[in-house]
């Protein structure tokens, strides 16, 4: 059997016109305990002082990050009833999850941030073991990361944690092929890329990005994160460089987890890194046997999910926030509106300040600081913005009530 043969999930249930399973299915497991913790009622949150949250807001690491669905929960579950070979395990899972976004290979790592720590270790070292053990110390070793100026992000430090540094390439205004040749030099270890999915023509192309690396022998690594809808995206992005890194939390995952996936020759030298080996770099990344099964649950589901289902069942539930506040006086209007990443659809609920006597932030204080406590987010000073993919059952319920309540002058 090929290692790239087996799937975690049960085959997907047919329900109408898609599928139902992963990070569309709309029924948790065990609801009344679900129940119980959004109402505010004592849970292992409360016993501990920390109090629960409806996230409205997203898949935001310092709000959780993600909840993985039941399916994904059941897999996790059963990879905790026996132990395994780890190398085997990454192995094994990094080719199932290669086969499904259509790369060479791949490797699961503790978040996307990890992936780009590795990728970067990986890209200094190649698949040399004395080279691989001497990092952080880059004396002798290429040891630049070239990055585009107007691609500084908050998580770029992730490509010096191996000891390197970035060299910019161009300035806020953009940059050009030739300020990015310039920029290549002797001492390039790779080029990092931000890939964004609404990208303008100031800055040199991924594609171009590539070609111009690789003229000079340099990799490239990808921060595709989030850049996973729609699918063939996900694939184009998964195939686009040397090594290109994805959250696993955005596709159902646990939040902890992540991967990397590209050439051969290259996740082999990002392996060689990991947190099994004598002194290995990434040591401190480990990731247990239950999360390795999760990712992979995850990244299955996301494949296989109906989307278009998916963005239908988003608007059934806007749908019930939004009879909610029609007719409001504190509110203008309501619409669902698309956006440019992987959630596709989100809520505005445009607010009439002046009546209100306050503003969209105001009113996230007041959902933030309420009971059950929920967490949406602001666009302007007048509109509230509502996440649905990342709600329990029936909680567009109590967010619609508390809107109501809040908005009704």
């Amino acid at each position: 059997m090929s290692l790239a043969a087996a799937r975690i999930l049960p085959a997907p249930r047919r329900s109408g016109s898609g599928f139902k399973h992963g990070p569309t299915c709309s029924v948790r497991p065990h609801s009344e305990e679900i129940a119980m913790t959004a109402t505010g009622a004592e849970n292992v949150y409360t016993r501990l002082g920390a109090r629960p949250v409806i996230n409205a807001g997203g898949n935001t690491t310092v709000w959780g990050g993600s909840t993985p669905s039941p399916d994904v929960l059941r897999a996790m579950y059963e990879a905790g009833n026996s132990f395994v070979e780890m190398e085997e395990l990454l192995e094994t899972s990094g080719a199932r999850i290669a086969e499904l976004v259509g790369a060479e290979a791949a490797y699961a790592t503790a978040g996307c941030y990890a992936a780009l720590v590795l990728s970067t270790a990986a890209c200094i070292s190649g698949n040399d073991p004395e080279k691989a053990a001497q990092i952080p110390d880059l004396t002798g070793l290429k040891s630049e990361i070239v990055l585009q100026q107007r691609h500084r992000y908050s998580y770029d430090r992730a490509y010096t944690i191996a000891g390197s540094k970035l060299v910019l390439a161009g300035d806020e205004d953009g940059t050009t092929t030739q300020q990015l040749e310039d920029a290549i030099g002797p001492d390039t270890a790779a080029v990092a890329f931000l890939i964004r999915a609404d990208e303008d023509d100031s800055v040199v192309s991924l594609e171009k990005t590539v070609e111009i690396a690789h003229a000079r022998g340099v990799p490239v690594i990808a921060d595709a994160a989030a850049q996973i809808y729609p699918l063939d995206f996900l694939r184009r992005n998964a195939q686009s460089a040397d090594l290109v890194c994805f959250g696993g939390k955005y596709m159902g995952a646990p939040h902890s987890m992540g991967f990397v996936c590209g050439k051969q020759e290259m996740i082999d030298a990002v392996t060689a890194h990991g947190f099994i080996g004598p002194t290995p770099f990434g040591r401190a990344m480990k990731v247990d046997r239950q999360e390795i099964i999760g990712l992979v649950a995850a990244v299955e589901a996301w494949v296989e999910t109906d989307h278009e289902e998916r963005l239908v069942r988003y608007g059934v539930r806007f749908g019930a926030i939004e009879r909610a506040v029609q007719g409001v006086a504190g509110v203008k209007e309501t619409k669902v509106v698309p956006v440019s990443n992987f959630v596709g659809l989100m809520l505005h609920v445009i607010l009439d300040t002046d009546k209100l006597g306050k503003s969209a932030n105001d009113v996230f204080e007041e959902l933030l600081g309420g009971s059950p406590r929920i967490r949406t987010a602001v666009e302007g000073d007048d509109t509230i913005t509502v996440n649905v993919h990342t709600l329990n059952e029936g909680e567009e319920n109590i967010i619609a009530d508390r809107l109501r309540e809040l908005l009704d002058v």
